[in-house]
């Protein structure tokens, strides 16, 4: 539990993330429709021409991530509780697997980190600069273009985890999350290549994700952060479309999960100044702006109900995303 919740500390992701077990070992293969069979008006005495829908593969892998502590036995034994002092040890691998963890949800990509996992960014890598057409699906009507050009932008995500949209992998068999393994004493040794005994702990931690739906999340892509923080950029208007380009039933999604918006603290704050500068929205108890709501105990700012969670690992430096016309 100890471990759990030190993660659940650093990374708001896992707050919402769902985790499925792989259907092929290491790897999660699933099937998407890419086209309807068609229909036909029908008439006496005439027949009705066959059709058939078409369907995608995909194959998802996952990565496994590593790390190694050693402390030394004789500071064991100096210290008045070993164990405590074995947790302390621990704390700053936990930190730095949970931070590759949280950036490669959104960053990694197996196209040229192959012992990796593919992210999102990967994944939603370009915008439509047409009118998104719900009758041609593709992944680029969920990226928004945020309106930069140059080399100083970051990323809004909605993300929806559930079994039919976004989720975390591990493998068949296997558990998900950080194991941790006490490998006991070694021999070891210094930056001398001299020996010393230490206690040795090991951390692994197998993950990958996938994304069945596309639909179900969106991205605001190319947000000018030095524009932004000048003022010139309406985070209020590029919520609205990403929130709109969401797979929704009458508001709600349609199969249901749970939808999250990330972003990091400079788009927060300007986000927080911009919704202070609308007071307006304050006297309306109806709005659909920033509200301060109570989850299970704790103060959650929400944005048309959905829970918006600080992540640093979003950067202020991604490439521009490029465009395509669908």
């Amino acid at each position: 539990g100890t471990v759990i919740e030190l993660l659940k500390q650093n990374n708001s992701i896992l707050d919402d993330a769902i985790a499925t077990p792989c259907n092929m070992d290491a790897v999660h293969r699933h099937t998407i429709r890419s086209g309807y069979p068609s229909a036909s008006w029908g008439r006496l005495y005439k027949g009705v021409q066959a059709s058939k829908g078409t369907m995608q593969q995909v194959d998802d892998t996952t990565g496994f991530l590593e790390a190694r502590s050693e402390i030394d036995v004789r500071l064991l034994k100096l210290a008045p509780d070993p164990a405590k002092a074995r947790l302390v040890d621990s704390q700053p691998y936990l930190e730095v697997m949970n931070q590759e963890m949280a950036s490669g949800i959104f960053y990694h990509d197996t196209a040229t980190t192959p012992e990796k996992f593919k992210g999102l960014s990967a994944r939603f890598n370009a915008y439509n600069t047409n009118i998104p057409d719900p009758g041609k699906p593709n992944v680029a009507n969920q990226v928004i273009h945020g309106g930069g050009s140059g080399s100083d932008n970051t990323s809004i995500w909605f993300v929806t985890w559930a079994d039919h949209a976004t989720s975390l992998l591990y493998p068949k068999g296997m558990k998900a999350g950080v194991t941790i393994e006490d490998k006991g004493e070694e021999a070891v040794k210094d930056a001398n290549n001299l020996t010393y005994y230490a206690k040795v702990t090991m951390f692994n931690w197998h993950i990958g994700a996938f994304v069945k739906d596309f639909r179900y999340s969106a991205r605001i892509a190319n947000i000018d952060v030095s524009e932004a923080m000048a003022g010139n950029v309406d985070l209020w208007a590029l919520l609205r479309k990403a929130y709109y380009r969401l797979f929704m039933v009458y508001g709600v999604g349609a199969l249901g999960g749970k939808t999250a918006i990330y972003m990091n603290r400079q788009m927060l704050e300007i986000l927080d100044a911009q919704s202070t500068d609308r007071a307006l929205l304050a006297a309306n108890p109806n709005n659909t702006g920033l509200k301060q709501e109570n989850v299970e105990g704790r103060v959650i700012t929400t944005y048309r109900g959905i829970p918006i969670r600080l992540v640093d690992s979003l950067l202020n430096t991604e490439a521009l995303v490029p465009s395509v016309a669908i």
